[in-house]
C-alpha cells in the first residue's frame, strides 16, 4: 500500500508542470507583444484574438475589400485584399477624445499603391488607412482623420482629401521601406484634429479601416492588429 508521502509525491509530479506553465505565462516577459502595448489602454475596439467583434460592420463604395480574420503563430489579425475595390470596416463608438485622446493599433502593408497620389482623385487609394470619424448632425459637417499608410506623401504630412477638405489624410508611413514589416501606431487625435480644423473636436463616433485600390485599379493587401483608445500614451 503506497504511503501518503508517496501518494502526495505523484499527485505533485502530476500538477507541478501545469503550475510552472501558469506561473511562465503570468510573467511580464510572457505577455504577447499585443496585450502588452494594449494594458494601458481603457477602451480596447478589437484585439481580434477570438475573430472580427459583431460591432464591426462593411461599408462598400465600389466592389469589396476582403476581410478576414486570421491567425498566424501568436498573432491575431485582420487580413485586407483589395484589386480595384473600397469597402472598409467601421466601428460605431462614441467617447470623448479631450478624455481620451491616443489612437493606437498594428498594421503590415504588403505593397503600396504604384500610381497612388494623395493630391488627386485617381490616385486616392492606400494599402492601409485608419479613419476616426466625428459624425455632425449634419452630415456634410462630419469630419475624419485619415490616418494612411501613404504611396508617396512626406512621412507626417497632412493634407486634405482630393474628393472633400473634411477629411484629412495624415501621413503617418509612407513609400515601401518598411512594407512586409509589423508597425505599432500612436496619435493624438485630439491635437491631430485641432492642427487639421482649427477647433476642438467634436465626440468620435466611429473607427475605421480601409485598405483600397478603386480609383488606380491596383491590387493591394494589409494586416491591421489591435486598436485601442487610450487616455495617456501607451509608449511611454
Amino acid at each position: 500500500m503506497p504511503t501518503l508521502n508517496n501518494f502526495i509525491m505523484q499527485k505533485m509530479a502530476k500538477i507541478l508542470p501545469i503550475m510552472i506553465f501558469l506561473f511562465l505565462f503570468s510573467l511580464p516577459g510572457y505577455i504577447s507583444a499585443e496585450n502588452q502595448a494594449l494594458q494601458d489602454c481603457e477602451i480596447i475596439i478589437d484585439d481580434f484574438a477570438d475573430g472580427i467583434k459583431s460591432g464591426w460592420h462593411n461599408k462598400s463604395f465600389k466592389g469589396t475589400t476582403e476581410y478576414i480574420w486570421t491567425r498566424e503563430e501568436d498573432r491575431t489579425f485582420i487580413r485586407a485584399i483589395s484589386t480595384g475595390a473600397a469597402s472598409g470596416l467601421y466601428y460605431e463608438i462614441k467617447y470623448n477624445p479631450k478624455i481620451y485622446p491616443y489612437i493606437t493599433w498594428e498594421w503590415k502593408v504588403d505593397n503600396i499603391i504604384t500610381s497612388g497620389d494623395a493630391s488627386k482623385k485617381s490616385g486616392d487609394d492606400y494599402g492601409a488607412r485608419v479613419y476616426v470619424v466625428f459624425p455632425s448632425f449634419f452630415f456634410w459637417n462630419t469630419r475624419a482623420l485619415n490616418y494612411i499608410w501613404a504611396n508617396n506623401l512626406p512621412e507626417g504630412q497632412m493634407v486634405p482629401n482630393p474628393f472633400t477638405a473634411n477629411n484629412i489624410m495624415i501621413s503617418v508611413e509612407s513609400g515601401p521601406s518598411e512594407t512586409g514589416i509589423w508597425l505599432r501606431e500612436t496619435r493624438n487625435i485630439y491635437e491631430d484634429y485641432k492642427r487639421a480644423f482649427g477647433k476642438e473636436p467634436p465626440d468620435v463616433g466611429a473607427i475605421a479601416i480601409m485598405t483600397d485600390t478603386d480609383n488606380t485599379g491596383e491590387s493591394a493587401s494589409a494586416n491591421y492588429g489591435p486598436i485601442a483608445i487610450c487616455s495617456r500614451n501607451p509608449e511611454k
